[in-house]
């Protein structure tokens, strides 16, 4: 049997390997995603175009193709409904499905969202093998969930072939108790990736930055040397307990615990909540312990006093994703999804 060919596409990067359910990934090759992050203006139809391009020359022929896709799109189609990181604001829906079946007809191809190809490949764990429901959130260039009905082996999906894509729900957030308000990637202010995705963590320490001139110099992250990319700078302030990075990541996390909070208010089957993706696997505990933290001193309502450790229990960081949507886009394809 073949191997899959399996493609991640992110944001900023499209990660592609062979993959077979016996010895797992191959060697992984990596290249810059064509987006409008990466060049600002440029036409969204070109860069559509070279997506698909690079899809296909990632294939070998006759192959079968799993493609782990960081997008809002319609599990039932494999049409794309927007994707802020890759296109902006633009929001004119893509056939990616059947573009790459027109270009590429020997292919089998099978397209996931990202977050769906990394639920799929954490349920495969012994950790979730009793499990009612799992949610996984993926925090990163971007922000979604999704959520699987393990005893059915169902993710539900709206009339638009959708579920949760929280990144563009409006959230609420504050630094030191004044209300900060700053702007998504799709165009729209006060979205929760707007504060709590990798790009709007450093839109808000740049706020910080503003507000609090004297702080920040006084910070780590003030101290960090000029070329210091900002993720590196933000983990080393926080392995030292800096202040102001701590408070940052408080800051950052709040609406995601408020998010997670709900989630298990409003449905109390959810066994796990496993939290995932770039911010998540750059800040390790530092992430969990922030988001923790925000749980256990405001949890659901009378069970997070009468349940102690009611949140800690649920609360799991995958440390497989780097490829868990390779992975998972290997098990969607044999699955046929």
């Amino acid at each position: 049997m073949n191997p899959i060919t399996v493609i991640d596409v992110g944001g900023t990067r499209l990660r592609a390997a062979d993959w077979t359910p016996e010895h797992g990934l191959a060697e992984i090759t990596e290249t810059t995603s064509p987006s409008i992050s990466r060049r600002p203006g440029a036409d969204v139809a070109q860069l559509r175009a070279e997506l698909v391009r690079d899809l296909c020359a990632a294939v070998p022929a006759g192959r079968v193709a799993g493609i782990s896709f960081g997008a809002a799109l319609d599990h039932r189609t494999g049409t794309v409904h927007a994707s802020a990181p890759l296109w902006g604001s633009c929001a004119e829906p893509f056939d990616l499905l059947g573009a790459l079946r027109s270009a590429r007809p020997d292919v089998r191809w099978h397209v996931v969202n990202d977050v769906t190809a990394a639920l799929l490949h954490a349920i495969t764990g012994p950790r979730y093998a009793d499990d009612r429901k799992v949610l996984l959130a993926t925090i990163s260039t971007g922000i979604a969930c999704r959520t699987v009905d393990r005893r059915r082996g169902e993710i539900p999906v709206d009339e638009c072939g959708l579920q949760g894509e929280i990144g563009h729900l409006p959230f609420a957030a504050s630094w030191r108790g004044e209300p900060l308000h700053l702007p998504c990637d799709c165009g729209v202010d006060d979205h929760l990736s707007a504060f709590a995705s990798g790009p709007g963590i450093r839109r808000v320490a740049e706020e910080v930055r503003r507000r609090d001139p004297a702080g920040w110099r006084n910070s780590a992250l003030g101290r960090a040397e000029d070329g210091t990319a900002f993720e590196d700078a933000f983990r080393a302030a926080l392995d030292h307990g800096d202040r102001l990075a701590t408070a940052l990541l408080a800051a950052v996390t709040a609406p995601v615990a408020d998010l997670l909070r709900t989630a298990v208010c409003l449905d109390p089957e959810l066994d796990h909540l496993v939290l995932t993706g770039g911010v998540v696997a750059g800040l390790g505990e530092h992430y969990r312990g922030a988001v923790l933290a925000h749980l256990e001193r405001a949890g659901t309502y009378l069970t997070g006093d009468r349940v102690p450790g009611w949140a800690a229990r649920r609360l799991v960081v995958d440390d497989a994703s780097t490829s868990g949507g390779l992975v998972g886009a290997g098990l969607a394809a044999r699955e046929g999804r």
